[in-house]
């Protein structure tokens, strides 16, 4: 018998504590590394039009997995904001613009599983450069408003990808 998750607390209402120490990122690098991994082991076997099904106007699992890629360009961004030692780091687009324009229920799913560990196999490349003491640099988030340390941004962008794949989980499960 399968439960229901309950009510989910949306990404934008989510509050964040950033109070472990900087040397937590070897854990956090690993929690991003396979994010591809956990998703292909979440949606093997489901069919084709389960991947693409949309439902009260909310995206499909295929478009949450498109999702993930079209932010890790803002990831990007923000490790040229903390490279720069820049004081604030660059905004997001809370209307997923990008997500939306890139139509994944339109592509083969093979190709954006592939694209997935392209993308976050750069970033982890970016990561596994820096010396330790660069996960302490600290830079303002503009929309929590708070100081976030790239180790902070890090476990925020793990804690996203592990938001979508609940809802991917979600979706898999969900009757209609």
């Amino acid at each position: 018998m399968k439960k229901n998750m309950g009510a989910r607390i949306k990404w934008v209402d989510r509050k964040f504590s950033f109070d472990f120490p900087k040397d937590y990122f070897p854990e956090i690098m690993e929690r991003l590394r396979g994010t591809p991994a956990r998703i292909e082991d979440l949606i093997k076997d489901i069919a084709e039009d389960t991947l693409k099904h949309r439902s009260e106007n909310s995206w499909s699992i295929q478009e949450h997995i498109g999702h993930l890629i079209s932010v890790e360009a803002l990831v990007s961004g923000r490790l040229d904001d903390y490279e720069a030692g820049k004081k604030e780091l660059r905004a997001a687009d809370m209307k997923n613009r990008k997500t939306e324009a890139a139509d994944y229920n339109s592509r083969l799913l093979e190709l954006i599983l592939i694209e997935l560990r392209k993308v976050r196999g750069n970033t982890m490349y970016r990561l596994a450069q820096y010396s330790p003491e660069m996960f302490a640099r600290s830079a303002f988030h503009p929309r929590l408003e708070v100081p976030m340390r790239l180790v902070d941004c890090m476990a925020f962008f793990a804690d996203h990808d592990d938001f979508h794949l609940a809802r991917i989980f979600e979706l898999k499960n969900k009757k209609r």
